[in-house]
């Protein structure tokens, strides 16, 4: 009965072991929740990055394709007109410069 009594005993505490492992332990239970936070923080960062990246590559197929494109990128960014059109610049007028602070004077 001894015998039996300490093997019992020996796989309590075998046990109580491997599950302060499994929950405390390294590649326990908390570095598996922080690697599944930093994975899914991962892939939310991958998929504005894919949206980027695909927003990028039609622009890019737009420009080799189409002269529409190419012309107005010309137009916006550089400046540019046709021969025979008439360029007009609007300016804003500048807001107003708010009054000085005068000082008050001594009563």
């Amino acid at each position: 009965m001894r015998a039996l009594r300490v093997l019992v005993l020996l796989l309590v505490a075998l046990l109580a072991w491997l599950q302060y492992r499994f929950w405390f332990g390294p590649g326990g239970q908390r570095d598996v929740a922080a690697l599944r936070q930093q994975v899914e923080r991962q892939k939310r960062d991958n998929a504005g990055r894919q949206q980027r990246n695909d927003a990028l590559a039609a622009e890019v197929e737009d420009l080799k394709s189409g002269e529409a494109a190419v012309e107005e990128r010309a137009r916006s960014e550089l400046g540019m007109i046709k021969p025979g059109e008439t360029f007009y610049r609007v300016v804003e007028p500048a807001p107003p410069a708010p009054p000085a602070d005068v000082p008050a004077e001594d009563e």
